[in-house]
């Protein structure tokens, strides 16, 4: 029924139907996980090591927290080696989000401060710009960016934006709701001359991209847990340059003696057994597949996936599902949804539901500009399968609720 998928497994130990061995993770088996890019999936091999640190944390926590900052170090250096980046260059947050919010927090603003972002921020890090906007009397200028903008085109709409206020750029390295890249080395280059710090939301680039950390001086946040399948709670904060000095955590802890980035390794009672075992999953990609294996294959599978599934629309509608966004990446793809289906961020979370709830696919439904999305993604247990079974399963019943609203 459908075109070969020219898709090989990239392990050797494989499923029935090619794909790569669902041992390694832990997924529910009667749900056909789509959505990879948005909590990812940690290999048990990494979940082992996680639970053993736990025990030992919790056979004895007088001698684990009084050592916990050196642990954090060692797993720190762990992590900034697998991004190809200093260790003194590197903390470690609890999530992208933290990692952000950080950065807010401890740049010396000026009343009316401006910060720059686009229209395609994701919304946690757009509302955080807007507080801190807000406490220092400035606001937040939006750069309204279309979906098929190549690379000299952001950059120039984000420019636009900025004006003398202008005290912070924050701009996505791959988007979350629309799944394509921006060009933050071209956006940072261009901001140095004018003195203007830039924050990279790199959120979805570790796995993803095989240098994830822009070559420039200033901030970048990237999540481990999603691409990179590390334990969930695993993030990174990566600062080089004079700016790095003034970063401060989240907490106030008993780090405060020191500077950038040791600072962030004294975090208290938290458990952070997550970092401690991130290196695990690292280490079981690249040993079992490789992740250069990993980058191809997934790539190749979510174009098969695009085409597939957007074909299946375009059967039972007529219409053009596929989406032309001006940087694609990855592992990350974006189908139109039929016209009146998740038109709204509340909607979007409906429809997903639905998916999930009657023809048991976990996906990623997304909102841009008026428009409903599919949002696909995929990783190295995802098969050509499971976008087939979506297109005979999930699509007529989509394409059937549209109608009906």
């Amino acid at each position: 029924m459908y075109p070969a998928s020219n898709l090989t497994a990239p392990h050797p130990m494989t499923t029935p139907d090619g794909n790569p061995s669902i041992s390694d993770w832990s997924l529910t088996p009667h749900k056909t996980h789509l959505n990879h890019g948005s909590y990812g999936s940690v290999p048990r091999a990494a979940q082992e090591v996680q639970l053993q640190l736990k025990a030992r944390m919790d056979a004895n926590p007088c001698t684990w927290f009084m050592g916990q900052y050196s642990a954090v170090a060692k797993a720190r250096a762990q992590v900034a080696g697998f991004l190809g980046v200093d260790a003194g260059h590197t903390a470690l947050v609890l999530n992208a989000s933290a990692g952000i919010s950080a950065v807010y927090n401890s740049l010396d603003f000026e009343h009316g401060a401006e910060i720059v972002t686009t229209s395609h921020a994701y919304g946690a890090v757009l509302h955080g710009a807007h507080r801190i906007a807000r406490k220092h009397g400035g606001r937040v200028r939006i750069a309204d960016v279309p979906l098929d903008a190549d690379a000299e085109t952001v950059c120039a709409l984000v420019l636009a934006e900025v004006s003398s206020r202008t005290a912070l750029i924050v701009v996505d390295q791959i988007t979350s709701a629309t799944a394509r890249a921006f060009p933050v080395e071209a956006i940072a280059r261009a901001a140095a001359p004018l003195g203007i710090p830039v924050l990279v939301d790199g959120a979805h680039a570790p796995g993803i991209v095989e240098s994830p950390v822009p070559d420039f001086e200033g901030f970048w946040v990237g999540n481990l847990h999603k691409f990179a399948c590390a334990p969930r709670g695993t993030a990174a904060l990566v600062c080089s340059g004079d700016r790095a000095a003034g970063l401060v955590p989240l907490i106030d802890s008993w780090g405060f003696p020191y500077r950038f980035p040791e600072n962030f390794d004294h975090v208290g009672t938290q458990d952070v057994t997550s970092w401690m075992a991130a290196h695990a999953s690292f280490d079981t990609i690249e040993e079992r597949y490789g992740w250069g294996t990993f980058r191809s294959y997934a790539g190749g599978l979510c174009d098969y996936g695009a085409s597939i599934i957007g074909d299946a629309f375009t059967a039972h509608t007529g219409e053009d599902h596929s989406v032309e966004v001006g940087m694609p990446v990855g592992p990350l793809r974006l189908l139109r949804l039929p016209k009146g289906l998740a038109t709204t961020h509340e909607d979007s979370h409906s429809v997903r539901e639905l998916i999930s709830e009657r023809w048991d696919f976990e996906t990623a439904v997304t909102t841009f500009a008026g428009e409903g999305f599919l949002r696909l993604s995929a990783h190295l247990y995802n098969s050509p399968s499971d976008y087939e079974a979506f297109a005979e399963k999930a699509v007529p019943g989509l394409v059937e609720l549209a109608r009906s609203t």
